[in-house]
């Protein structure tokens, strides 16, 4: 009898240690300091979208250039939610840069039914007129328990023709912060009504519509048989890679590996090309101007080459997540030059979660 009720004391103590090392916070103090919370196992609620290159929990009212955690499923997590198409960098074998991977203590994730509900919601595509890239039919709030890795500010570094350092995570590593998820509690889904077109936003956004664009963006994947850094996956990415952090195994001519994930279930025919030039764009433009745009200037300059692609393409409407139509081949001259920025500017802070 006592050796049982020792052996309930261990499995007590272990089970309210266990508790207490989970953090209560706010996405908004994780973004404040992002640094102070890596490593740690937090608890945080919010608003979380998966589109066609976002995967995140979100609190518009943080006032950061980014208002949102990346969420990052375990190693070999078998479930459907995550962005529709993403890009990630790494260094290459030959990169100067020295950039170990880092130890992280490893997450197990619980897929309990509040888990498999948050990943369906979230991976249930909307049933669309036209075309819709990444359109999933809700969003979710939700109270997220998982492992917060973290550096204060996300870089893309170069010194003369080589890169040597890469920080920050999810799409385009320009996320200060993600979650690698242990647990989900609290589902509460949110029906996206796509019957009608996304409230506007006040169109401050530098779109670039040149004619060159696609071109541009097909050169960046560089030429048949060419080594050029660049890599294609035409699966879904939604779990931590074996090699996140570290250098990659291959070399590449100015030292970056630059992975493209397209989920070719999501991405498919004219919607696959549009996709391309989404992120041919990316790439091009990081490689030109590493640090020169922000996260949000870079997706409005990508989804500057996405509607050239879709109106070259014949596309007679151009939808994105959360409902903001960014073509419309009916529109007037007049509808066109407020729609269009209104749409994006709209998309990239109220569905993103991007600042200034």
């Amino acid at each position: 009898m006592v050796r049982k009720s020792f052996a309930f004391l261990c499995l007590l103590i272990a089970a309210v240690t266990a508790s207490a090392q989970v953090l209560e916070t706010k996405i908004c103090d994780v973004l404040a300091h992002p640094s102070a919370f890596d490593g740690k196992v937090v608890r945080l609620t919010g608003t979380v979208i998966a589109g066609f290159d976002e995967f995140a929990v979100k609190n518009n009212s943080c006032n950061q250039a980014i208002n949102s955690i990346w969420i990052t499923y375990p190693a070999g997590t078998k479930a459907k939610a995550g962005p529709a198409a993403m890009l990630t960098l790494q260094l290459a074998k030959n990169s100067p840069g020295d950039q170990a991977a880092p130890k992280r203590t490893p997450v197990t994730l619980d897929a309990n039914k509040d888990f498999k509900q948050f990943d369906s919601l979230l991976s249930a595509q909307a049933k669309f007129m036209g075309r819709c890239l990444g359109c999933v039919r809700s969003t979710v709030t939700a109270t997220l328990t998982g492992r917060i890795d973290a550096v204060d500010q996300p870089a893309l570094e170069r010194t003369g023709k080589m890169f040597t350092a890469v920080r920050g995570f999810g799409n385009l590593n320009r996320y200060p912060a993600r979650i690698v998820l242990q647990s989900v509690s609290n589902v509460i889904p949110g029906d996206i009504d796509y019957s009608k077109p996304a409230t506007l936003g006040d169109g401050q956004v530098e779109l670039g519509l040149t004619a060159d664009l696609p071109a541009r963006a097909a050169t960046a994947f560089g030429a048949e048989g060419e080594q050029n850094g660049v890599g294609v996956d035409f699966d879904v990415t939604n779990t931590l890679r074996k090699d996140d952090g570290g250098k990659g195994s291959v070399d590449s001519p100015d030292g970056l590996l630059l992975a493209v994930y397209l989920d070719g279930d999501r991405l498919k025919e004219l919607a696959l090309s549009e996709a391309m030039a989404h992120m041919g764009t990316h790439i091009a433009d990081l490689r030109e101007k590493p640090n020169g745009r922000s996260l949000s200037k870079l997706e409005a300059h990508a989804w500057s080459a996405t509607i050239l692609a879709a109106v070259n393409q014949g596309e007679k409407l151009l939808t994105l997540p959360g409902g903001y139509v960014l073509w419309n081949q009916s529109w007037s001259e007049a509808e066109r030059q407020k729609a269009l920025p209104g749409a994006l500017s709209g998309f990239l802070t109220d569905w993103a979660g991007f600042g200034r």
